[in-house]
């Protein structure tokens, strides 16, 4: 992977999530000094154990919710890349109040300490979940429809702070809507995991996953090295005319979980022949989901000169051997 953040010093807000720690492993390889803040609700240790013995990085174990912490986290940081929230559509329909806590309050104190620290760049996780009910295939950056969950609508309203805080505090924000990100050190556990890891961990146990609905939903799955160089890019462009507005970040094509699933036992297959024997089972479809999501990179491609290098079937190759090693 090319490099392309060097030698500065960033918060990674969640930096002990799948994406996060991800981050910070990029980062680290590149001479830059890493803050990591997490609470441990939904990151793991286990994802940045590799990295507590680097000099260059520092574990605050704290709240968003707490501005203090993030006050404490954001001291000296060049660059934030935020990335700490409470995920899941149906996680946010069981409990919104905790979801509008950790994705609306605490985004918000950290737009606060960011601006009283004097941060000169601040991305942000974004959400593909922000097309809510708009059909327009693919999606552009400025053509939005009703949030169709909490959690959409939590993700909504970053993007409002994020564009009154840049034009009050002349603070220089951008945020990335991440569409289905996918790769190693993906949780395939609990109620709210995704499905990439969720399938894979079912076909290697040799017990059938549930696909809601038919099969004919489609996603725009992104690789995780997609997203840091989103991120990345976002960090270090200087085009002004880039900065205060919020991008797609995805490879730009759709595939269904039929097919998603063929590939998973076909790539899997190869540890294991019986995989490609699992029956696959249907269930209902789920509240809060859109049927298709498509992507135009097109923005992102121009003013950051986002240039993803992996599709969903490049992206399954390089995973694979990870899913297959830890989710066994």
């Amino acid at each position: 992977m090319e490099r392309i953040l060097e030698s500065k010093k960033v918060l990674v807000t969640g930096g002990a999530g799948f994406i996060g720690s991800n981050i910070c492993e990029k980062l680290l390889a590149q001479d830059n000094e890493v803050v990591c803040l997490d609470n441990f609700a939904t990151g793991k240790r286990v994802n940045i154990e590799p990295f507590l013995s680097n000099k260059k990085f520092k574990l605050i174990e704290g709240d968003i919710r707490n501005l203090n912490d993030c006050m404490e986290a954001a001291k000296g940081a060049e660059i934030v890349l935020h990335q700490a929230a409470l995920g899941s559509v149906p996680r946010s329909i069981g409990d919104p109040i905790t979801s509008n806590e950790v994705n609306v309050s605490g985004f918000l104190n950290m737009l606060v300490a960011a601006r009283d620290n004097g941060v000169k760049r601040f991305v942000y996780a974004a959400s593909s979940s922000t097309y809510g009910d708009s059909t327009n295939l693919p999606k552009v950056e400025d053509v939005i429809g009703k949030p169709l969950s909490p959690y959409a609508i939590t993700k909504y309203v970053n993007e409002l702070y994020a564009d009154v805080f840049a034009k009050l505090y002349d603070m220089q924000i951008i945020g990335l809507r991440y569409f289905n990100v996918f790769g190693r050190r993906q949780d395939p556990d609990g109620a709210y995991a995704a499905v990439i890891p969720k399938f894979v961990k079912s076909l290697i146990r040799h017990e059938s996953p549930v696909i809601n609905g038919d099969g004919t939903y489609s996603r725009d799955f992104t690789y995780i090295d997609n997203v840091i160089q989103a991120n990345e890019k976002a960090a270090t462009v200087d085009n002004i005319e880039a900065v205060n507005t919020v991008y797609n970040v995805a490879f730009g094509e759709r595939t269904t979980l039929n097919e998603l699933i063929n590939s998973l036992q076909e790539y899997l297959s190869d540890f294991d022949s019986e995989i490609a024997n699992v029956e696959i089972k249907y269930g209902p479809e789920r509240a809060g989901d859109i049927p298709h999501s498509l992507a135009s990179i097109a923005k992102a491609s121009e003013l950051l000169n986002y240039n993803p290098k992996y599709n969903i079937q490049s992206g399954l190759k390089e995973a694979i051997g990870w899913y297959w090693e830890n989710l066994k």
